[in-house]
C-alpha cells in the first residue's frame, strides 16, 4: 500500500470516526472552560465593585447597627499587697444588667443610588424602657463598702456612633440625664454613650426610659441584656431576613411591610445578670434582621453561570447527533463558535440586568442567543427540521434554567430530574443507530460542512 493511500485512509478514518469526533468535542468543551471561567471572573469583579460602592455609601450614612444595653458599669475597690507588703487597691468594674427591658421601634428604610448600584439604608426610631434591680452581690466576693455606687455609669452600646441622629436623654426614676460619647470599658461593647447616674445599695429598684434615633444600613441587631427582653419592630420593608441567635416569636410579613416580636429570657443566653471585668461575651447572643434586596442580580448570574458547561454539552450533543442522522459534518471551528455564542448569553445577561429588571434581561439575552445559534445551525446544516430542533432544545434549556433559578430550594431535585429526562431522550433517539457503521465515508461529501 502506497504512502498516499495510507494517508487517504487515515484521513477518511479521522473525518468519519464517531469516537474521534466525540473525543474532539470533549476537548472543545474543555477549551471553552477558559472563556467560561473568564465570564465568572467578570461577574465576581462586578459584584465586588457593587459591594465597594455600597460599603462606601453605608460608611457615610451609618453601617449595620447593634444596640447593646442599657447596663450599669460600677467601679469597686480590689485590694492587693505590693512588694513592700503594703495593702493597696485598684479600681475594677462590676457590670449590672437590667431586670426587664422593653424595646419598641419602627424602621424607616430607603434606597440610595450611586450610578447603577443601590444601597439599603434605614433610620430606626425606638423607645427603650425597663428597670434595674440591685442584686445580692455576696457570692462574687465583693464587700458592699468597696462598691462605689455613687460612681456608677449608665451605658448604652451603639456599634456605629455616626448613625446617632438625636441627643439621647435618659429618664431615670424622676430625673433626666444627658448622655455623652464613649464607654467606661469595652467589656460589653466597643462604642456607645454613657452618663453618670449615682446609685444606692439602699434603693433596690430603678426605672429608666429613653428614645433612640439611629441611621444604619442593611441590618439591625439587638443584644438581649435583661432577665426578660421583649422587642417589637415594624417596617414597610417587604423582605426582611431574620437572623442572629433568636428568631421572632411572632412575625407577620406582607407586601406592605412586616411586624416582628421577640421575647428572650436570661435563661436563653450564656451569661448572668452581673459579673466583673470582661468575663463574658454578650455579642454572641444578639439577634435582629437584615433588609434584603430580593433581586440580587450578581448572585443570580453567578448561579446561572454554573450551568454553562451543561448548556454547551447539551447543545454540542444536539449538533453531534445531527451529524450522525443527517450524514453531514460540523467543523470544530463551528463548534467553537456555537460554544462562544452560549457563553455570550451570560455576559449579555449580566450587562443588561444591571440596567433593567433581571427577568426582562434574561428574556432578552436568551432570545438573542437562541436566534443566533438557530440561524447559524440553519446556515451550516441547511436542514429545516434540525433548525427547528435546535430552536426547541435551546428554548427548553433556557426555560428549564429559569425555573431552576426561581426554585432555589428545589434546584438539586429539578436538576436530577432534568438530567434523567435528557438521558432518556438521548437513549431513545439513538436506539436505532448502528455506531459501528458510522466510520463509512459520507456519500457525496468531500469536505467539511
Amino acid at each position: 500500500m502506497s504512502a498516499h493511500e495510507t494517508m487517504r485512509k487515515t484521513s477518511d478514518f479521522i473525518r468519519n470516526s464517531a469516537t474521534l469526533k466525540m473525543f474532539s468535542i470533549g476537548i472543545l468543551v474543555l477549551v471553552l472552560l477558559i472563556p467560561t471561567t473568564m465570564v465568572s471572573s467578570v461577574m465576581r469583579e462586578r459584584e465586588n465593585r457593587r459591594d465597594d460602592v455600597v460599603a462606601e455609601i453605608n460608611w457615610k450614612w451609618g453601617t449595620g447597627q447593634t444596640i447593646t444595653g442599657p447596663f450599669f458599669t460600677i467601679p469597686y475597690k480590689s485590694y492587693y499587697m505590693d512588694e513592700h507588703d503594703k495593702l493597696k487597691h485598684t479600681l475594677e468594674h462590676l457590670h449590672l444588667l437590667p431586670e426587664k427591658l422593653d424595646i419598641s421601634g419602627e424602621i424607616h428604610p430607603q434606597i440610595r443610588y450611586r450610578s447603577i448600584y443601590e444601597a439599603v439604608l434605614y433610620n430606626v426610631t425606638a423607645t427603650l424602657n425597663g428597670h434595674f434591680k440591685i442584686p445580692d452581690l455576696e457570692h462574687i466576693n465583693i464587700e458592699k463598702e468597696d462598691i462605689l455606687w455613687d460612681k456608677a455609669v449608665f451605658s448604652v452600646g451603639i456599634s456605629d456612633m455616626r448613625g446617632i441622629r438625636e441627643n439621647i436623654v435618659i429618664q431615670f426614676n424622676d430625673a433626666a440625664y444627658q448622655t455623652g460619647p464613649g464607654l467606661k470599658t469595652g467589656d460589653l461593647a466597643e462604642s456607645g454613650v454613657m452618663t453618670a447616674i449615682p446609685l444606692s445599695a439602699r434603693d433596690t429598684r430603678y426605672s429608666f426610659s429613653f428614645d433612640l434615633s439611629l441611621n444604619g444600613s442593611d441590618l439591625i441587631h439587638i443584644t438581649p441584656v435583661a432577665e426578660t427582653t421583649t422587642v417589637s419592630l415594624k417596617s414597610n420593608w417587604p423582605s426582611p431576613s431574620f437572623n442572629g441567635s433568636f428568631l421572632p416569636a411572632r412575625r407577620e410579613i406582607t407586601g406592605d411591610g412586616f411586624q416582628a416580636d421577640w421575647k428572650i429570657l436570661h435563661l436563653n443566653r450564656n451569661y448572668p445578670q452581673y459579673w466583673t471585668g470582661s468575663t463574658h461575651n454578650v455579642g454572641d447572643s444578639s439577634f435582629g434582621l437584615e433588609l434584603m434586596i430580593t433581586a440580587d442580580i450578581y448572585q443570580k448570574s453567578t448561579r446561572i453561570a454554573k450551568y454553562a458547561i451543561m448548556f454547551i454539552i447539551f447543545t454540542f450533543a444536539a449538533f453531534f447527533f445531527a451529524e450522525i442522522i443527517n450524514r453531514r459534518r460540523v467543523h470544530p471551528i463551528q463548534y467553537i463558535l456555537i460554544g462562544l455564542g452560549i457563553i455570550l448569553f451570560y455576559v449579555l445577561l449580566l450587562s443588561i440586568s444591571e440596567h433593567i429588571y433581571f427577568n426582562a434581561a434574561y428574556l432578552i439575552s436568551a432570545t438573542a442567543v437562541t436566534l443566533l445559534i438557530t440561524g447559524y445551525s440553519k446556515g451550516i446544516l441547511k436542514n429545516n427540521y434540525f433548525t427547528v430542533t435546535v430552536f426547541g432544545i435551546l428554548v427548553v434549556l433556557y426555560a428549564y434554567l429559569f425555573v431552576v433559578l426561581q426554585l432555589e430550594d428545589y434546584a438539586l431535585l429539578m436538576g436530577s430530574i432534568g438530567l434523567f429526562i435528557v438521558l432518556g431522550t438521548v437513549m431513545y433517539i439513538t436506539r436505532s443507530i448502528d455506531w459501528y457503521a458510522l466510520n463509512n465515508p459520507v456519500d457525496g461529501d468531500d469536505g467539511e460542512g
